[in-house]
């Protein structure tokens, strides 16, 4: 009789293990695939933020570039066309630094 009683509970205790092991695994694979959505929600986040910067960085270097050719404008008409330039770069600017 004692045989058979540490024979059931070695195997209740091996089944008990098991079932400690395979909820452990879910319960690691259940925060792996929340870690990967928050990393994929993040790096969505970043590239977005990264196009904006490099979309505002362009603008702001052809900001530089028309107002050097106002100074150096001698034409009025010319000058009056980089200032229309000029105001639709910065309103584009603007609306960055909103978002």
């Amino acid at each position: 009789m004692g045989g058979s009683s540490l024979l059931s509970w070695g195997v209740n205790a091996y089944n008990f293990a098991m079932a400690r092991g395979w909820e452990s695994k879910s319960v690691e694979s259940q925060q792996e695939l929340a870690r990967d959505e928050q990393s994929r929600r993040t790096g969505v986040a970043s590239e977005e933020e990264k196009k904006l910067a490099r979309e505002r960085e362009g603008l702001l270097l052809s900001r530089a570039r028309v107002v050097k050719q106002i100074e150096a404008s001698t034409n009025e008409r010319y000058t009056k066309v980089l200032r229309q330039a000029l105001e639709a770069i910065e309103q584009k600017i603007a609306l960055l630094k909103d978002l």
